[in-house]
């Protein structure tokens, strides 16, 4: 180890005073670019500029640095290799078996909408992705460290004589899927824009690292992990209970995303808004059971949870108001399996931990809101689907198209059920009631079967509640289905060559009819 060879090339220092205190205490000849070498020497540890050994200072406003025989015949060459190493010591080259690199923080300054241009390609690094694919290509005699989350776990190898093969086979494998992600990034940004609202990519790039490796997919038998983007959304914190399943997590998002308000559509009532200020959402296999607004968590989870208890058994729960003793009184009662907020007071939170069992997610407060923005990837037939929410399509509008006005709080209910059926598989109906859903149904093959089912499940309580569907009606029969169990107000998407006969059927009912210009399918 005497003679070992170290390089660094660092921009982020983080652990670079344990990293080059160890090497030198273990004999290692430091040798680094000019930035990391002066940092080096300000901890008092002895190191050589990368330029002393190629005989080349920084070129091209620093552009060049690295790009030198001396720096990558000493990494690839092949200790085993006599000839290798006769070439080596021929030219005064060291033999790097270490080498510690960063790259470029690129795609911050991508992601920075302030940032010049220019200033963007400045930060695509060449240099650095040669180092470290170089080292990676050669892990047998060589140890790639490309993250500051990797010294720990190389310190202790040193500890006990070196690195093994293995180990520096997977920090190989670490570099390389950065350099992957790397070019990902730097690809994207040469596509141009992939925010919604931008051309979709010419070719999708996908590197996303694994966040968690799961115990089963949606079933047991079925393997299956986790991953997320890093520029996803930040992922909810979870503060107590097991780990978190496969259908767990579609469930989570799918709580997540019924309460992502509804956007308030053209020809809405000012006078109608809701006033409430806390929403609560219940999930059965990805299947909103309980959906509610109210003055505070506390009413607003009895009002969802009250809905459907039956089907609340066993479900997911968030709300997007901060979880105290009353609210969590009502959840340590029931069976469930996530209970997911924003914020939770010591004592509810104690409360619930009390539940073993019960996973408990804390998420920051604008995840519902961001979730309803991101791209949707789904496969099919082998392929990918890749949808992003287009800000240029025209908003929603509404218009009365029956004679019967709605009444202010059938408005508000209207809207709140909207919000709710975005979130149901097609075909679906939503009855609501005081923005609570007391009736939901989705997954139907006719839309008739969807508003029979959802009345049926609202019960007696459909008698002056309001409906919303998902789709436009095919024929006057939905409506027809409706007014029979007492709904007095119904929002759907208009579209279908019978919108006449539809229109016509909640004139001779009497029950106030609205169309949307839009629709929302949920396959």
């Amino acid at each position: 180890m005497a003679s070992a060879t170290a390089l660094l090339s660092l921009s982020d220092r983080q652990g670079l005073d344990r990293l080059a205190a160890s090497l030198r205490s273990r004999g290692f000849r430091l040798v680094a670019t000019s930035g990391t070498a002066q940092a080096i020497r300000a901890l008092g540890i002895e190191c050589e500029d990368v330029e002393d050994l190629t005989g080349f200072p920084p070129l091209a406003d620093g552009r060049v640095k690295t790009l030198h025989p001396k720096v990558f015949a000493g990494i690839l060459a092949r200790r085993s290799d006599s000839g290798h190493m006769a070439e080596l010591e021929k030219f005064g080259i060291p033999a790097f078996s270490v080498v510690a690199v960063n790259l470029y923080p690129f795609e911050a300054a991508a992601a920075n909408a302030s940032t010049p241009e220019a200033d963007v390609f400045e930060q695509i690094d060449i240099g650095g992705v040669t180092l470290v694919r170089a080292a990676a290509k050669n892990f047998v005699d060589v140890s790639v460290l490309s993250h500051p989350d990797q010294y720990d776990e190389f310190l202790a190898a040193l500890e006990r004589g070196g690195p093994s093969i293995e180990e520096r086979r997977a920090w190989a494998g670490e570099a390389f899927a950065l350099c992957e992600q790397y070019d990902n990034a730097i690809a994207r940004f040469f596509d141009g824009p992939t925010t919604p609202g931008g051309e979709l990519p010419r070719t999708l790039r996908v590197s996303i690292p694994r966040a968690m490796q799961l115990r089963y997919g949606e079933n047991p038998w079925a393997r299956a992990a986790f991953y997320v983007a890093r520029e996803a959304a930040a992922f909810p914190e979870q503060l107590s209970g097991k780990t978190l399943s496969y259908n767990n997590l579609l469930d989570v998002d799918s709580c997540l995303r019924l309460l992502s308000p509804v956007e308030e559509p053209l020809g809405f009532p000012a006078e109608a808004r809701s006033g409430r200020s806390v929403h609560a959402a219940i999930v059965k296999h990805t299947v909103p059971c309980g959906d509610a607004a109210r003055d505070s968590a506390a009413q607003a989870l009895a009002a969802a949870l009250g809905a459907d208890p039956i089907s609340a058994f066993g479900g997911i729960v968030a709300c997007d108001g901060r979880i105290d003793a009353s609210a969590a009184q009502l959840l340590q009662s029931r069976f469930l399996e996530v209970v997911a907020a924003p914020g939770f007071d010591d004592d509810a939170l104690a409360m619930l931990k009390s539940k073993k069992n019960l996973r408990i997610l804390r998420f920051a407060p604008d995840l519902p809101a961001k979730l309803g923005r991101m791209p949707k990837v789904r496969s099919a037939l082998g392929g990918i689907l890749l949808e992003y929410p287009d800000p240029a399509a025209p908003p929603d509008e509404w218009r009365l198209v029956s004679e019967r006005q709605p009444l202010t709080g059938e408005w508000r209910d209207m809207l709140f059920g909207f919000g709710a059926v975005r979130q149901v598989k097609s075909n679906a109906a939503v009855v609501v009631s005081d923005e609570v859903a007391i009736g939901v149904c989705g997954g139907q093959t006719n839309r008739v079967a969807a508003v029979e089912l959802a009345c049926k499940r609202a019960g007696d309580a459909c008698k002056g509640a309001a409906l919303a569907t998902d789709g436009f009606f095919p024929f006057a029969d939905g409506v027809e289905a409706a007014a029979a169990a007492g709904i007095s107000a119904v929002i759907a998407p208009s579209g279908s060559i019978r919108d006449d006969e539809v229109i016509g059927a909640a004139k001779r009912l009497g029950i106030s009819l609205v169309f949307a210009s839009r629709r929302y399918f949920l396959h």
